[in-house]
């Protein structure tokens, strides 16, 4: 495979092929998720679905295909969307009097269902997420980070007050800043974005971004606080206790499948995929070794701690394909498996496994460390060990960031950091300017981050004075 330091765009598009997480579909810019990569997907949905149910939100399905009038009611959300449409004209052997958009996202269509739904005070907040899948016409297609069809969460709420619509923007935003650092092991910086940068139609924008091992951001979240703009549009009233009409404030949020590329690009290397545990749809492989009469106690054995290790809530493999070992290592260290194990005639004879760990200690040959454990040592221990092997990966990844950002006043040291990493840089915050270091640089503003000290000053391009009153991070992105 094409080592990720010569090439990192070759070295993604080889892994996400030889690892199996997806090919390409039969339309430009379509995927097909495979087995392996759609079970790192469930992981990913199941463990954020908790976290939506867990702050009071409920799922539920919206339709594919919106009629065009719908986006065209609010009109920087359609403006900000309407290169990457896709449109139906023709349905049923006939033209369509009106055309259908295939959904690039949902606020319309479920701003007209709020509408509906919502008369009183009494019918707020309403807090409800989907499950979906959503079209947006690619022109640089890449599996998982920019496709043309891709999978997603949108959440909506609809709220009586702006205070309880922006509270509950916020509380999504560290949900999802909380689910990239504890699920997927990737620190991110939590900000805001520029209005250049806002999603189209929202009064705030907030998002997460991550650093991937190139040094380039990638947003993995967003979340946005819409105001009213969308309740004018569909006319999402409701009385208030006074019995006065007013409008309801609304927010979205969205995490999609660019999440598994953030995964790769951060946490991968030369030898392929380093998946964090709690996303890793194998955490344990066992490997037995042996043959004839051999074969079958090892394998025996490595079916008993298999299912040991699964009652106490391991993904746990046994591979007992007809290959080598050193064939099976190599796969299962392409695939990212934590922790792999090794099973002999001899390890069954002395009571204990060999077991090295995906990213961890090597020895002056660049091969991973092998651990001897008892068997009931390597059971009881594996949920601890999986634990720690999450925290390693976060604590690598947090270094390599910090490591890869600096805080910059000159524009020379400007166009050079944000070639290998972050810079922290103070900004006028207009788009013209934005747009020349984006020409200059292919560097853009990722956000205005949360946690940054009050600083004012001069804008690294255009030398007005800073208009936020604190850095904002430049990078190139995906």
């Amino acid at each position: 495979m094409t080592p990720l330091s010569e090439d990192v765009s070759a070295w993604y598009n080889e892994l996400v092929f030889k690892a199996e997480l997806a090919d390409r579909g039969p339309s430009k810019g379509s995927m097909v998720i495979r087995p392996y990569g759609y079970r790192v997907w469930e992981l990913l949905q199941s463990q954020l679905d908790q976290r939506f149910k867990d702050t009071g939100h409920v799922n539920a399905s919206f339709p594919l295909f919106i009629p065009m009038s719908y986006l065209e009611r609010e009109a920087e959300h359609v403006e900000g969307f309407s290169p990457e449409l896709a449109v139906v004209t023709h349905a049923g052997g006939k033209k369509l009097e009106e055309p259908l958009v295939v959904r690039p996202t949902s606020e319309t269509v479920i701003g007209e269902m709020y509408a509906k739904w919502v008369s009183s005070y009494r019918d707020l907040p309403i807090l409800i997420n989907q499950w979906a899948n959503v079209v947006r016409w690619e022109l640089r297609p890449r599996i998982f980070l920019r496709t043309t069809e891709f999978l997603w969460q949108e959440g909506h709420t609809a709220h009586a007050t702006e205070a309880e619509a922006r509270e509950e923007t916020i509380r999504m935003f560290d949900v999802y800043a909380e689910f990239a650092n504890n699920v997927a092991a990737i620190p991110v910086v939590q900000g805001e974005k520029t209005p250049g940068e806002r999603f189209a139609g929202a009064v705030n924008t907030y998002s997460i971004e991550g650093m991937m091992r190139d040094g380039k951001a990638l947003q993995s979240g967003t979340s946005h606080y819409l105001g009213t703009n969308f309740a004018k549009a569909f006319d999402i009233t409701f009385q208030d206790e006074n019995s006065q009409l007013q409008h309801a404030h609304t927010t979205s949020w969205g995490m999609s499948t660019r999440m598994i590329g953030a995964v790769i690009l951060a946490h991968g290397d030369d030898a392929g995929l380093v998946l964090p545990p709690r996303l890793a749809p194998i955490q344990v492989v066992i490997v037995p070794i042996g043959r004839g009469d051999q074969a079958e106690a090892v394998a025996a054995k490595a079916s008993e701690l298999a299912d040991r290790l699964k009652a106490a809530g391991v993904r746990v493999h046994v591979d007992d394909r007809d290959a080598s070992p050193g064939f099976k290592f190599n796969d299962w260290e392409l695939k990212g498996v934590p922790f792999r194990v090794e099973l002999g005639p001899r390890d069954l004879e002395a009571g204990h496994v060999l077991m090295a760990q995906r990213v961890g200690e090597v020895d002056d040959k660049g091969r991973a460390v092998k651990e001897t454990l008892g068997f009931d040592e390597f059971v009881a221990g594996m949920p601890v060990r999986l634990d720690a092997y999450h925290d390693h990966l976060h604590e690598r990844a947090r270094s390599f960031r910090d490591e890869h950002s600096a805080t910059i006043d000159d524009w020379d040291a400007f166009v050079a950091q944000v070639a290998v990493g972050f810079a922290y840089a103070l900004h006028c915050g207009e788009e013209s300017c934005e747009d020349d270091i984006k020409s200059q640089t292919a560097a853009t503003p990722r956000c205005i981050p949360t946690e940054s000290g009050e600083e004012t000053g001069a804008c690294i391009r255009c030398g007005k004075d800073s208009a936020y009153g604190k850095r904002v991070v430049f990078a190139r992105a995906y």
